[in-house]
């Protein structure tokens, strides 16, 4: 219904009439849950609020714009927009606001984010594709401040190749490119450099994207004029308004408050940018935020009297309450009956979430009193036990980690007796436990049947004579099988596109595929992380391109926030599958040194990391990743593409399995364990020691997240007895990481018979040249020795001290 309001020119008066009234009642629903959710924090049932009061009206012209197929990108004050397409409900809003973890119940998240950050589902529950394009779609909001930009220029870009590359399936999809990207942002995060970055991205590969900027002259408590020149983002953005000789943006201005206004610069930006593939910018000025930032604070403490007063008047909607009085669509006693009854939907559907958020520690609190009741007549510390069902049963809403801790507490009082009921309570709280940790730790990685870890390993085969080529011929044919055979896959980055990237490994593709798959981009790491994140939630397969591993920091924070966030904070019900390429490993200097392994795998857990030491590896892992729905960083070595490699003859069907490590030499004495371009000289090292009588045996990681899925490096370590891990990052960076999971989690430890240790780089970046390598990071003559040391702790007759 909403939606006819613009496209049926002919709608009645009466019809009309229904809309604005329609409209006014989600307004008013929309704040009053803000309201009464602010109530709901400071009285402790809830644990933050930040909500969209004053923001409804605008919200509600964007909504009559949106159609199916469209995504939002915004963040955490559009949830009247959201209540406009019935994608938010009051109950699922106050679920939100409490947490619960069931997301049936709260939708947006499952509880794992807090109110506000809003989603809809794009996949089914067997975790395959949702028909996206015969639905309104949301992706999943995160709160770092302007952290949504880089991802909508991916969502928008996908439309403009559904519109424009021949033979993709966009059944699931897309309606040939017709689909706009809306974003929205506050005024004070347009200062962000993701903001910056995302709008003259945008503006260079013209698509369909509309930006939305609430702006209410405050970013918390600080003023636009400490924020942004002239206090107006739009005055500064001039300069990208296009123009009969430019392309750009169409910039438009208009007051939050004024809903005919509103509604007909939502029109006019959805005709501009869904016909033309043109973005545009919308200020919405003039906005106003009743209840402050959060509640955290309060805004009487920055904002001026008059502005206070300012605000009361111009309330968006007091103004559109005004607005239907005076243009006869209802009268005052009218709206108070709309309001009487959105403050009664809003109170009912507060406490049904209530209930429901309640109801499962209530029923385990019951559950546990019983079993502690019975186990309590039998025990010696009955009144200790008494107390802990006291203190448990005095909770009126108990949570549940105060169940579990009741549970708990108990088993240490009894952990000397042996009770008929005590097992009762150990499955009880096993059971509890594990059932409940799912509702906080589940889908960090995909869950579906297409999981990488699932795609078996199929090996490259060679024809007789196999051709030896420079090692990037390898990758680019592999390229090349890969984009003629699946449309969707597309690859751009930083010189990727005509040079064919700085090793060769692309050349000749843009070529024969076009400039929209095989495409150049700008310097701008970030946004080309998020064209890739965008284009895959909406179902085509890109590859954004890194030039080096250093340079993955300028798009780390999308990489550890956006992406590798996206399948746990949906729990299971959106995904990216996006492929990182970029390559590292020994390269020389302090901002080219290609090693922060230590600070990537720890930032990046819900995303695979593959380290393969050639280029067959390499491709092999980009053939898997395409059969999985999971996001990957592959880092390929960059003194590698010169060297020689025989030339596959199934190029783009051999895979490289994940989480499998390699043998890549037989020994006795000692495991080495390593991963990319370190492995060669960890291979030299192993000829000279083999001359005094020490017989290494090297294992080669491959997949750094997961890793050794199947436990392999233990049946080494069981044999030779003694472990060194080799690694080029920073003392106590990926080796220590590599160390925790053979001693700790294989536990190799009992298989040692010395000290499990590791060669690192030093602790600063590699000065430049050969030399700041050699002194920088390990070399042959540092494997050498420091296996040589173990063996001169182990027998210094043989093998007697070289100092």
């Amino acid at each position: 219904m909403q939606k006819e309001v613009k496209e049926n020119i002919d709608l009645s008066f009466e019809d009309f009439k229904s809309e604005v009234l329609k409209d006014y009642k989600t307004a008013v629903i929309s704040r009053e849950c803000s309201l009464l959710g602010r109530r709901e924090v400071l009285t402790g049932k809830a644990k933050f609020g930040i909500f969209g009061d004053g923001k409804e009206v605008p919200q509600l012209a964007m909504a009559k714009a949106f159609k199916n197929g469209d995504f939002r990108s915004g963040y955490y004050r559009d949830q009247t927009f959201m209540m406009a397409l019935n994608l938010l409900s009051v109950e699922e809003f106050f679920a939100g606001l409490y947490g619960n973890t069931d997301i049936e119940q709260e939708p947006m998240s499952g509880g794992r984010q807090m109110g506000g950050h809003f989603g809809t589902h794009s996949l089914q529950e067997d975790g395959q594709w949702k028909p996206i394009v015969n639905q309104a779609n949301s992706s999943a909001d995160i709160s770092p401040t302007a952290g949504q930009m880089p991802r909508l220029l991916g969502l928008a870009q996908a439309s403009k190749i559904y519109r424009n590359v021949e033979g993709i399936d966009q059944e699931l999809f897309s309606n040939k490119g017709n689909e706009i990207a809306w974003g929205t942002i506050g005024n004070a995060s347009t200062s962000e450099g993701l903001f910056w970055e995302t709008i003259n991205a945008a503006g260079v590969l013209q698509v369909p994207m509309v930006i939305s900027v609430w702006d209410d002259e405050y970013g918390i408590s600080v003023h636009a004029k400490h924020q942004t020149t002239k206090q107006n983002i739009s005055e500064i953005l001039k300069g990208f308004q296009r123009d009969e000789k430019n392309e750009g943006y169409e910039i438009i201005c208009v007051n939050g408050w004024n809903y005919p206004e509103l509604i007909e610069a939502y029109q006019k930006a959805d005709k501009i940018a869904r016909e033309e593939h043109v973005p545009v910018l919308i200020h919405v000025r003039e906005l106003t935020q009743p209840q402050g930032h959060s509640t955290s604070g309060s805004h009487e403490r920055y904002k001026s009297k008059e502005r206070l007063e300012w605000e009361k008047e111009f309330d968006c909607n007091a103004q559109i309450r005004q607005w239907i009085i005076a243009n006869n669509f209802a009268n005052d006693e009218e709206l108070e009956a709309i309001e009487k009854e959105a403050k009664k939907i809003v109170r009912e559907g507060k406490k049904a979430a209530w209930e429901k958020v309640t109801e499962p520690a209530k029923t385990a609190q019951k559950q546990l009193i019983d079993i502690l009741n019975q186990l309590a007549s039998e025990s010696q510390v009955k009144q200790k036990i008494e107390k802990v069902i006291q203190d448990l049963a005095s909770h009126k809403n108990p949570e549940k980690h105060q169940v579990l801790q009741a549970a708990r507490s108990v088993l240490r009082l009894i952990i000397k007796e042996n009770l008929s009921q005590k097992s009762t309570l150990l499955n009880w709280t096993k059971e509890f436990s594990s059932k409940t940790q799912l509702d906080y730790s589940s889908h960090l990685y995909s869950e579906s049947s297409s999981t990488a870890i699932n795609i078996e390993g199929v090996e490259p085969t060679y024809d007789e004579e196999a051709e030896l080529v420079d090692a990037r011929i390898v990758i680019r044919d592999n390229f090349d099988a890969i984009f003629g055979s699946k449309p969707e896959t597309l690859i751009f980055g930083e010189d990727s596109g005509n040079i064919g990237d700085v090793n060769q490994g692309l050349e000749g593709l843009q070529e024969k595929y076009g400039e929209l798959r095989v495409a150049d981009a700008g310097i701008r790491e970030a946004t080309i992380l998020g064209q890739g994140i965008g284009m895959a939630m909406r179902g085509l397969r890109p590859i954004a391109e890194i030039q080096y591993l250093d340079y993955l920091l300028y798009a780390l924070q999308i990489m550890s926030d956006d992406l590798a966030t996206l399948q746990y904070r949906t729990k299971g019900k959106q995904k990216a599958p996006l492929i990182v390429r970029t390559r590292g490993h020994r390269l020389e200097g302090i901002w080219h040194s290609g090693s922060p392994m230590g600070g990537i795998i720890h930032l990046l857990r819900g995303i695979h990391v593959l380290v393969p030491r050639n280029m067959t590896k390499a491709a092999g892992f980009y053939n898997t990743m395409l059969a999985s729905d999971e996001p990957a960083l592959i880092v390929e070595c960059l003194n590698g593409y010169r060297l020689k490699e025989k030339l596959p003859n199934n190029l783009g069907e051999f895979k490289t399995p994940i989480g499998v490590v390699e043998t890549i030499r037989e020994g006795k004495d000692i495991t080495l364990v390593s991963y990319g371009s370190t492995l060669r000289i960890i291979e030299d090292a192993a000829e000279l020691l083999s001359e005094i009588g020490i017989d290494c045996e090297i294992i080669d990681v491959q997949s750094l997240l997961p890793f050794d899925l199947n436990h392999d490096i233990v049946k080494s370590v069981a044999k030779t007895n003694r472990l060194l891990v080799i690694d080029e990052d920073v003392p106590g960076g990926a080796s220590s990481y590599i160390l925790q999971q053979i001693v700790e989690k294989q536990n190799a430890y009992v298989h040692l018979d010395s000290k499990p240790q590791t060669l690192t780089a030093k602790a600063h970046r590699p000065a430049y040249g050969t030399d700041g390598d050699y002194f920088s990071k390990p070399s042959v003559d540092d494997v050498f020795d420091k296996v040589y040391s173990i063996f001169n702790e182990v027998n210094p007759k043989q093998f007697p001290s070289m100092l």
